[in-house]
């Protein structure tokens, strides 16, 4: 199964939002449950940190698509199951490395 990949470059802007609202989302679950966890999963910060510096490269105007992953993909690899908005980025990242897709009806 192939993903999904933007159609428009607001497109992938918005779903780049939409990563980092869902990663502080995730971070305000986990607070919720930080009684019963003790602590914040090992992968939370550095996803937290990738995301959010990927939108921050795009309103610094620094962003390029490329051919390498972005840096989160090896934490949702391995992460995933524990990751709800997993398809969502490695959507971004489909869509990084081969560019919007212009061809879709």
């Amino acid at each position: 199964m192939s993903l999904q990949r933007a159609r428009s470059a607001e497109e992938y802007v918005e779903w780049v939002k939409q990563a980092v609202f869902e990663v502080d989302d995730l971070r305000d679950c986990y607070d919720f449950q930080m009684e019963e966890l003790g602590r914040y999963p090992t992968f939370l910060e550095p996803l937290e940190q990738t995301i959010k510096a990927l939108q921050q490269s795009m309103v610094d105007g620094e962003y390029h698509f490329g051919r390498e992953d972005l840096a989160f993909i090896e934490l949702v690899n391995r992460h995933g199951e524990d990751i709800p908005f997993a398809i969502l980025l490695r959507q971004i990242n489909e869509t990084h490395r081969k560019g919007i897709d212009v061809d879709s009806d």
